[in-house]
């Protein structure tokens, strides 16, 4: 009798728990954000990721290695969703459910496409099931940027992926993959 009452407060207690962390992600320091691009035929993107804050922190040389796999926000991995064949800055993505990193450079950033989705976001253990890797332009922005912010410029059929934080903006061209993909 004991182990059956000793099992049941402890699944309890473990299942209270998976619903206390699940509860309200927008209460988190880092709180959920997205990002939508909507394309040709009510097709879309769409990025669900976290966005850490600046609060004075240096990030990028610092608290964001350079050269280092980077989870590209906070918490889980960023979800990058296309209903779409794509090409991202020239490489071709089908239509699916993916998780992006970034590798940030002072001059460029690397983003990794990859097709395991669900996981935590570190450490970066996930080479085997990368799609591909896209070179992004880095640039500085014209003021801090407080929020982790990833935005998309949309014009006509194609987006411009942009992720933005501290004093720096990565960008990358993303488009509708022609016919007969």
């Amino acid at each position: 009798m004991f182990k059956r009452v000793a099992f049941l407060t402890l699944l309890t207690l473990t299942l209270t728990i998976l619903a206390c962390a699940q509860k309200d992600k927008s209460q988190r320091p880092s709180p959920a954000a997205q990002a939508q691009c909507n394309l040709s035929g009510g097709k879309s993107i769409t990025v669900d990721y976290s966005s850490p804050r600046m609060k004075g922190r240096k990030i990028f040389g610092d608290l964001v290695p350079y050269g280092q796999v980077w989870r590209t926000g906070a918490n889980e991995a960023t979800t990058f969703v296309t209903t779409a064949n794509l090409t991202v800055g020239g490489t071709s993505v089908p239509a699916g459910s993916y998780t992006i990193f970034t590798v940030p450079n002072q001059s460029k950033w690397t983003l990794i496409i990859n097709k395991k989705t669900g996981e935590w976001g570190i450490p970066y253990k996930y080479e085997s099931d990368e799609l591909g890797r896209v070179d992004m332009k880095a640039s500085s922005t014209s003021a801090p940027v407080e929020n982790f912010t990833i935005a998309f410029d949309q014009a006509g059929s194609a987006c411009t992926l942009k992720m933005s934080w501290e004093n720096t903006q990565a960008s990358v061209q993303v488009a509708e993959a022609k016919s007969g993909y």
